[in-house]
């Protein structure tokens, strides 16, 4: 096993084992995020990104209670503006973070509502606890969750998002998993061993692959079958022209001819 390293920035804390990065949201008691903490998150994942050495993230916060319930109502009450500076990768630091084109697994405990489920929608995977409860409740606050109402309909049922934005109710990891939400229920001591297992899994899979799906999938939203298909045959892409020139691209045809796994250099 790869040496475990760990660092530090105040209210977000980092731990790494070969390619796989760990970013633990530790910001008590509840695991609110202020400006602040956004800030420092968005660096962060920007330094995930742009790190070739590291491959896959797992997020997950401190503590039983809370993931995270977004919003840190009390540096709101001592002069955070919700229009603040966020930071580079908007709230939180990952859902407005641009070119993130490697898996992030969020590991859900406890409470995760408002923008913590916001943040959570940012990751590609999402193992939650048996005890986790999920909540949009800011219509109750007479505001809107922006990003979940951008988010959540692509994700589940129209009809289903929409009762879960209308009204604010919460709901459970059981149902959430009904609804394709989440990719598995896991027991509370068995979270984050889940999390690590598949953050293992992907990371010895092909970077340059991830990285193409992950641009294909976030380009294509919204443009046409056939349009999306056009930029990808035609290596408009960049991700798609770096994996379509690169030794993976023929290390990939050269293991499967001598039956073989093959050995994933990420060029």
């Amino acid at each position: 096993m790869a040496e475990m390293q760990m660092r530090v920035e105040g209210p977000v804390k980092t731990r790494r084992e070969g390619a796989i990065l760990e970013v633990t949201l530790d910001a008590p008691k509840a695991n609110a995020i202020s400006l602040k903490t956004s800030r420092v998150m968005g660096l962060v994942f920007r330094d995930f990104r742009d790190d070739d050495s590291l491959r896959i993230c797992i997020l997950r916060s401190t503590g039983d209670k809370f993931f995270c319930p977004g919003w840190d109502l009390k540096a709101a009450a001592e002069g955070d503006a919700v229009d603040g500076d966020y930071g580079v990768g908007g709230f939180g630091g990952l859902q407005e973070l641009p070119n993130l084109n490697k898996p992030v697994i969020v590991a859900v405990q406890g409470i995760c509502c408002g923008g913590g489920l916001e943040l959570a929608l940012s990751g590609d995977l999402i193992l939650a606890s048996k005890t986790a409860t999920f909540a949009l409740p800011e219509i109750r606050s007479g505001t809107v969750a922006d990003a979940a109402s951008i988010k959540l309909p692509k994700r589940i049922p129209y009809h289903v998002a929409m009762d879960l934005l209308l009204t604010g109710r919460w709901f459970d990891a059981e149902e959430a998993f009904r609804w394709g939400l989440i990719k598995e229920i896991c027991e509370p001591d068995a979270l984050l061993p889940k999390a690590w297992e598949l953050a293992r899994l992907l990371e010895s899979g092909p970077p340059l692959v991830y990285a193409a799906i992950k641009e294909v999938v976030r380009e294509a939203e919204n443009m046409r079958f056939q349009d999306a298909l056009n930029r990808i045959t035609k290596r408009l892409m960049p991700t798609v022209d770096r994996l379509y020139s690169s030794e993976d691209q023929l290390e990939g045809a050269k293991a499967f001819a001598e039956k073989r796994d093959p050995v994933w250099k990420g060029r």
